[in-house]
């Protein structure tokens, strides 16, 4: 290499980035100790910005197209490196390319559940997965904030603070909606948005828009999610009485079209017959008023009656031992009776729920 070669090698003419990664988020500009060309061309592509910093200070930000670097356009740069007015000469600084473009499907999810307060299930566990979209739009804040001074910084350096953001505000945005667990797969789009919205306060000091949320999937843990499938196959079924008659009467159809297997078909109706007392059990239990805790009233309290035989009050009887006294002769059509409720001693006949009783039995005989 010739002396003017070497000389030449030391001035950066052209200052442009060709992106052909999908994850790169800043790119350094490779000066090493060579100076920039006063006079030199920076050419920014589409969804690229180049940002200039001098000893670690944020200096200017172009945006996409061809630019020449002179200090009339590097406004920041001059005042930083106290360049005098009409400086005309190389010059040192680090030149930093930002991809704006949108970053897609960027994965978040929860590593443990969410515990929640369902109105009809109580306390759930849940677990939620889905994806998300984001954009540098504000490239010195972005390079100041997170990428500092690395020559390259790619989208797996930052996602997992993200992720960890959108989880933990996922969490408490869950809780605050308060929409039952059966109810949210329906209103995926409508927390999405929301929690969009709420999220890009905390994106904001990274120069960093979020630009898409997505809900993929709520779960359960898969004992719960068998014991709905569980419910859901009873509501199918629905009249339990009906369903095990018509299994019996298949089971009957497929006897007498297999009469080898009578014995075997025996024992399906055998089953069948029980599960349809064992179905009968269950319609019954579930077709019954049910109140938590509550208790059957007391039985009704028998009638206790008084009888006065021979001029002495006897008793109480309940109604079987009155009914015994007057087969035994010792209570007659006359004897005076009385219980509770009645305003005095009456005739046994005279009493409407005696009377019956009376009406298989002999008169008294006349007195002589």
């Amino acid at each position: 290499m010739g002396l003017f070669d070497k000389i030449r090698s030391q001035f950066i003419d052209v200052i442009e980035w060709t992106d052909d990664s999908s994850d790169t988020l800043v790119w350094k500009f490779p000066r090493t100790d060579d100076e920039i060309k006063n006079g030199a061309q920076l050419i920014v592509r589409e969804s690229q910005a180049a940002v200039f910093m001098n000893e670690g200070e944020l200096g200017d930000v172009f945006d996409p197209g061809r630019h020449v670097l002179e200090t009339s356009n590097l406004p920041i740069l001059t005042t930083l490196a106290s360049w005098k007015y009409a400086f005309d000469a190389p010059f040192k600084c680090d030149v930093f390319y930002v991809t704006t473009r949108q970053f897609t499907d960027l994965k978040w999810g929860t590593q443990n559940p969410i515990m929640m307060r369902d109105p009809e299930f109580g306390p759930v566990r849940l677990r939620a997965f889905g994806s998300y979209c984001i954009q540098v739009t504000d490239p010195g804040t972005f390079i100041k904030q997170i990428a500092g001074t690395n020559s390259l910084y790619q989208t797996d350096e930052i996602t997992g603070q993200f992720r960890n953001m959108l989880v933990s505000r996922f969490a408490d945005a869950l809780g605050e909606a308060k929409v039952p667990m059966l109810d949210l797969a329906a209103n995926y789009n409508e927390l999405g948005d929301a929690l969009r919205a709420n999220l890009q306060a905390d994106f904001d000091p990274y120069g960093v828009t979020l630009t898409k949320f997505l809900i993929e999937n709520i779960s359960l843990p898969p004992q719960v999610e068998e014991a709905l499938d569980k419910r859901s196959e009873m509501g199918l079924v629905g009249n339990l009485n009906a369903y095990t008659q018509f299994q019996t009467a298949n089971a009957i159809e497929d006897m007498a079209n297999n009469p080898g297997g009578g014995g075997n078909m025996m024992g399906v109706i055998a089953g069948v017959g029980m599960g349809n007392t064992m179905g009968g059990a269950m319609q019954g239990a579930a077709q019954a008023p049910q109140q938590p805790g509550a208790m059957p009233p007391p039985l009704p309290q028998q009638a206790q009656w008084y009888a006065a035989v021979g001029g002495q009050q006897t008793g109480p009887f309940d109604p079987a031992a009155l009914q015994q006294q007057i087969q035994q002769g010792r209570i007659a059509t006359d004897t005076l009776v009385w219980k509770q409720g009645m305003a005095s001693w009456t005739a046994a006949a005279q009493v409407p729920e005696l009377a019956g009783l009376f009406g298989s039995m002999p008169p008294p005989l006349p007195t002589p």
